[in-house]
C-alpha cells in the first residue's frame, strides 16, 4: 500500500483557494477584453540565494505536481466566490470546468539551483497558467528553504544520521511538507508521524523529559522505559543530573544500552563526559544523539564531538534563519493573439530597484570541468550550445495536463546527494559568500 494515494487528512480536497485574490480578478478582465486565450510562459526563479548560501535546492516538485492536479473548482468554492463577489459570473462559468491542459518543465526535485536558474517553466494559455502562481511559489518557497537548510546541515553532519523534529515549532500542515523537504535534503527520519504515514519517510521517537517527571525516581522511569521498549532504546539522561543518569541508565539497561540523549547544556563538553563514562562502564556500543536548538553551525561544532546523531526542529523548519527563498513567478513570454500559431513574444519587467527580470522561454544546462565539477550555471534562450546538450537540467513533469514524472521520494533525495557532490568543495562551507558558482546567460 503507498500511503501517498489514500487521501489524507494532511490533504485538503481543492488547491484551487491557495492564491491571491488578484489572480481571479486578473482573470477575469483578460476574458473580458479577448487576451486570456493568448499562449504563454511563466517561469519561477530567484533574483539572489539568500545571503551566506552557496546554493538552492529545488524542493517541493513533487507537491506542486499534487497541488496542479487537484487544482479544481468544485461548488462550495465557487459558491465562496459568487456570495463574495469576487468575480462575475462569466469568470465563475470558466472557472467551473478549470483543468490545467498545459505543460510544465522544471529542475527535478533535489537539484540545486542558483540565481536566474528557471527552477520551472509553466506554459499553456495566460488564463489557465496566472492561477497557479500563489500556490506554486507557496510550497517552492516553503519546501526549497527548508530543503537548503537541511541541506547544509547534513553536509555538516557528515556521516551522521540527522533527525527531523521540528513539528511543535511550525503549523500542523507546514510540519508535514518540512519533513518530506528535509527527507530530500537527507535527514534520514523523522518525529512526525503524520509524514511518516504521508510519504513513507522513516519515523524515530522514545519519551521527553514528562516521562521522567512523571515516575517518583529517575530510575523508576529508565526501568519502565526499558520494559516496554527493550534495552535498544534511547534513554534521556539530562532531566536532573547527567552523570548519575548516565551510571544508572546502564545499571538498568546493561551495556547494550541502544543509546542516550542529551538535550542541554555544553554539548560539545557533555558528550565528551559522557562517552568517556560510557566506555568505562562497558558501554561502548551505546551511542550519544544530541537535540537542543541545533543549526548547521552547532553541527560543524560538533564535529570532534564523540556524537551519533543529531535531532534538528527550530532551527530547520525555519530554514535556518532564511525562511523562504525569495522566488517569483513571472510572465517571460506571451503570443501577440490569441491565434495557436501566433509566435511568442519574450516579455519582461525593466522597472528598478533590483526587480528586473529577462525574458524569453529559457533553458538551462551547468557546465562543468575536466573533472565533471560544476564551474557555471548557463541559462539561455535560443539554440542550445551542442557542448551542453547533454547537460541540461530541465525535464518535462506535466504534459497535455497529465503528471509524466511523478516519482518516489527516495529518487530526490539521492539526486540531492549526486547534485551536491558534483559542486565545488567551497559549496559545503559555512563561510558566508557569493553562489559557489556563477549565472551566465548564453
Amino acid at each position: 500500500m503507498n500511503p501517498a494515494d489514500l487521501g489524507l487528512p494532511v490533504d485538503v480536497p481543492s488547491t484551487a483557494l491557495f492564491t491571491d485574490h488578484y489572480e481571479l480578478t486578473m482573470l477575469q478582465a483578460a476574458l473580458a477584453n479577448g487576451t486570456a486565450d493568448r499562449r504563454s510562459v511563466f517561469e519561477v526563479f530567484t533574483r539572489r540565494l539568500p545571503e551566506g548560501r552557496r546554493y538552492g535546492v529545488v524542493g517541493g516538485t513533487g507537491r506542486v505536481l499534487d497541488a496542479v492536479e487537484n487544482f479544481r473548482f468544485d461548488s462550495a468554492v465557487l459558491e465562496f466566490l459568487r456570495d463574495r463577489a469576487v468575480v462575475d459570473m462569466r469568470t465563475l462559468d470558466w472557472l467551473s470546468s478549470y483543468r490545467f491542459s498545459g505543460d510544465i518543465w522544471g529542475y527535478p526535485e533535489g537539484e540545486v539551483y542558483f540565481p536566474g536558474s528557471p527552477v520551472l517553466r509553466v506554459e499553456g494559455s495566460f488564463a489557465e497558467c496566472v492561477l497557479l502562481e500563489t500556490v506554486i511559489l507557496s510550497i517552492l518557497n516553503h519546501d526549497s528553504a527548508i530543503a537548503a537548510a537541511a541541506s547544509r546541515m547534513t553536509s555538516a553532519a557528515g556521516d551522521r544520521p540527522l533527525i527531523e523534529m521540528g513539528a511543535r515549532r511550525t503549523h500542523e500542515l507546514a510540519a508535514v511538507a518540512a519533513s518530506r523537504a528535509a527527507y530530500v535534503g537527507g535527514f534520514t527520519s523523522t518525529s512526525d508521524l503524520a509524514a511518516g504515514f504521508r510519504y513513507g519517510i522513516p519515523t524515530v521517537g522514545t519519551s521527553a523529559h514528562a516521562f521522567t517527571l512523571l515516575h517518583d525516581t529517575e530510575r523508576d522511569a529508565f526501568t519502565a522505559q526499558v520494559a516496554s521498549l527493550g534495552s535498544g532504546t534511547t534513554l534521556l539522561v539530562d532531566t536532573y543530573d547527567v552523570a548519575e543518569a548516565v551510571r544508572m541508565a546502564v545499571e538498568v539497561a546493561g551495556t547494550g544500552l541502544g543509546a542516550v540523549r542529551i538535550d542541554s547544556g555544553d554539548l560539545l563538553l557533555v558528550a565528551h563526559r559522557v562517552r568517556q563514562q560510557l566506555d568505562e562502564l562497558g558501554a561502548t556500543g551505546t551511542r550519544i544523539v544530541v537535540t537542543s536548538d541545533l543549526d548547521e553551525y552547532a553541527i560543524a561544532s560538533l564535529a570532534a564531538a564523540p556524537v551519533d546523531a543529531y535531532g534538528v526542529g527550530t532551527q530547520l523548519v525555519t530554514g535556518s534563519g532564511h525562511p523562504t527563498c525569495s522566488m517569483v513567478y513571472k510572465l517571460v513570454a506571451r503570443a501577440t493573439s490569441a491565434d495557436p500559431k501566433a509566435a511568442l513574444q519574450p516579455v519582461a519587467k525593466r522597472s528598478t530597484g533590483g526587480k528586473t527580470s529577462v525574458g524569453g522561454r529559457k533553458w538551462a544546462a551547468r557546465r562543468r570541468d575536466a573533472e565533471g565539477v560544476a564551474e557555471a550555471e548557463v541559462i539561455g534562450t535560443g539554440p542550445v550550445p551542442a557542448a551542453l546538450a547533454g547537460e541540461q537540467l530541465l525535464v518535462q513533469l506535466v504534459k497535455g495536463g497529465e503528471v509524466v514524472a511523478r516519482e518516489p521520494l527516495e529518487a530526490a533525495r539521492e539526486r540531492h546527494r549526486g547534485a551536491r557532490a558534483g559542486l565545488p568543495l567551497s559549496a559545503t562551507q559555512l563561510s558566508r559568500g557569493d553562489a559557489v558558482i556563477p549565472t551566465e546567460y548564453a
